[in-house]
């Protein structure tokens, strides 16, 4: 059950629109992330309205909240009283810094908790400044972890039948998902630098992305002790000399003992690299892949969302579903379940609520209110 305030959440004024046309019953914004639940409005800030809320907790297994620290405090909604109301109760706490700290009172969009993570700092180019990821994805991240830790914290409460606090903060979600950096840092003694479509290494950086004639391939050119990558790369210089592309200097090297990353120079890996730049120039990146595919090469085209759109793994899944929106005398295509299942499988049972749509079917047939 979503709980908005009297006219609805604010979010429902973030586009893009349906055909375009700004109203906060039509943001595709609010259809994306609000699937699958009833609605209702409901001004916690007056007395009447606090007291309705109450009422509802004392059946909610969860109550999910992003406030300021100490707002439901000071409005006699804090955790304590929940808890009190509900025992069995888990309420989830979703701040960008945490309930805690010098920095928990303190606001922060997506820009501000990427810089703050860390994360900001390695994306981009190794040139250029940093650079924001183009897509919102801070608090997303916050909504994943926060839901992973109210299922642990459910099977706690099977266990011992007990409810808890959940704080969540948005920055040490984001801190989680430098993986090897901090590892580079130890192990480098290195500070870690932004390498743009390249693999970050503690010595020398090997380029992930190359364009190619109608957009960009993910694949790998390297050596050493890695058998695998070996293979492929070989497999590379094989196409590219068929196509008359390979230097006498590439077909004589010996890619598991001349190319080991531990006695490299980025100024070697850029030379090497580059008649594979040029190769993958002549070829489209469908041609790339299939053709790579049969030769047992690591490769990988880089999908635009129009070639999702048209992907046809996702489409053999039964990825996309078409959503009935009675009110836009329309059917929309959602993004499926991220997750098949044997039992009780996930579905997009519902559109997203309208403002209120759902009072008198929680308020009247739940509540019990004339």
């Amino acid at each position: 059950v979503k709980v908005e305030p009297p006219g609805g959440d604010p979010a429902r004024n973030t586009g893009p629109f349906y055909k375009d046309v700004p109203d906060p019953e039509r943001s595709l914004f609010w259809f994306a992330f609000n699937a699958n639940k009833r609605g209702i409005t409901l001004n916690i800030e007056t007395a009447d309205g606090q007291e309705m809320f109450r009422r509802l907790v004392k059946g909610a297994d969860f109550v999910i909240e992003s406030f300021d620290p100490s707002y439901m405090d000071s409005l006699g909604l804090g955790y304590g009283t929940l808890r009190d109301i509900n025992p069995t109760c888990i309420v989830a706490s979703i701040t960008p810094f945490g309930q805690t700290g010098p920095y928990s009172r303190h606001k922060a969009s997506d820009l501000t908790l990427w810089a703050m993570s860390g994360y900001l700092y390695l994306s981009g180019d190794i040139d250029r400044a940093p650079v924001w990821i183009s897509i919102p994805q801070a608090y997303l991240n916050g909504g994943a972890e926060a839901a992973a830790a109210c299922m642990i914290a459910h099977w706690y409460r099977q266990a011992t039948g007990r409810g808890q606090h959940i704080d969540v903060s948005i920055q040490e979600c984001l801190i989680r998902l430098l993986m090897n950096a901090a590892v580079v840092c130890d192990v480098g003694h290195t500070e870690p630098k932004r390498v743009g479509y390249s693999l970050m290494g503690t010595k020398v950086h090997f380029r992930t992305g190359w364009p190619c004639q109608d957009g960009y391939i993910g694949t790998y050119v390297q050596g050493g002790g890695a058998a695998g990558l070996v293979a492929s790369t070989k497999a590379w210089v094989k196409w590219m000399d068929e196509e008359g592309m390979a230097p006498d200097w590439v077909k004589k090297m010996d890619w598991a003992v001349d190319y080991d990353a531990s006695k490299l120079t980025q100024d070697v890996v850029a030379h090497t690299e580059q008649p594979f730049v040029e190769f993958f120039k002549t070829k489209p990146k469908a041609e790339l892949y299939e053709e790579g595919l049969k030769r047992g090469i690591i490769v990988v085209p880089v999908s635009t969302v129009q070639d999702m759109a048209q992907d046809s793994q996702l489409a053999a899944r039964a990825f996309w579903t078409k959503v009935e929106h009675p009110e836009l005398g329309d059917s929309l295509t959602y993004c499926g379940p991220f997750i098949k299942s044997s039992e009780a499988a996930p579905e997009v049972r519902r559109r997203a609520p309208l403002i209120g749509e759902h009072n008198h079917e929680i308020y009247c047939g739940e509540l019990g209110l004339s």
